[in-house]
């Protein structure tokens, strides 16, 4: 695990599949008191109506990339990235650069035992240089299908496509510092969940102590 990160809070990196129940085991960690950004929600703040990533958008794209009450049309500007891959390109570099920025001060703003980095993509954009640990929330493909179809209302084509767009459940797992498995009921993963919690504690403590 790359040793970068210069945020003085102790930082678990939580990832996983589509449909693998990420929010679900973050609200867990959240009832212990843990702070949890994600990466997710964030990408949201930095197009927020009247935003410096909002107002780059809108220069670029013209207006009609907005909804009639000034927040952002995403699924208009998802059809024109799609058709058109250097105005994703552009919309990346752009966006990229603001959410990790975000994504650092909320880190070491937290005021928790320790902080965790909820992020689909934590393995792929190298957000992982900035955790001391990683745990990925595992379950079967064809759970994420059955999950993702049911919640979104997409076609189980649709979510293949999402699936083979992320780093695959293999690589995740080889990758992972630890494995916590959400197909089962959720009082045994709460149960596992609490062990894992006092032991990032442990860690996070020595860690502060090995700073001193």
């Amino acid at each position: 695990m790359a040793q970068k990160n210069k945020i003085n809070n102790w930082v678990l990196g939580l990832t996983g599949g589509i449909g693998s129940g990420k929010s679900a085991v973050s609200e867990m960690f959240e009832k212990l008191n843990i702070t949890v950004v994600d990466a997710d929600i964030v990408a949201r703040q930095v197009v927020a109506p009247q935003s410096e990533g909002l107002n780059a958008i809108t220069a670029h794209f013209g207006t009609d990339v907005l909804n009639p009450d000034g927040s952002l049309n995403r699924s208009h500007l998802r059809e024109i990235i799609f058709a058109h891959n250097e105005q994703k390109t552009w919309l990346n570099n752009l966006l990229h650069p603001l959410i990790r920025e975000k994504l650092l001060t909320d880190l070491a703003n937290a005021t928790s035992e320790y902080v965790i980095l909820v992020a689909p993509l934590l393995f792929e954009n190298k957000l992982d240089q900035y955790c001391q640990r990683t745990l990925v929330v595992d379950v079967p493909e064809e759970v994420q299908l059955a999950r993702t179809t049911k919640r979104d209302g997409v076609t189980e084509q649709q979510t293949k496509s999402i699936i083979a767009a992320q780093m695959s459940r293999q690589d995740k797992l080889k990758k992972a510092d630890d494995i916590i498995d959400n197909n089962r009921c959720l009082t045994l993963v709460e149960t596992e969940l609490q062990q894992l919690h006092y032991r990032y504690l442990a860690l996070a403590k020595q860690a502060k102590v090995n700073a001193k």
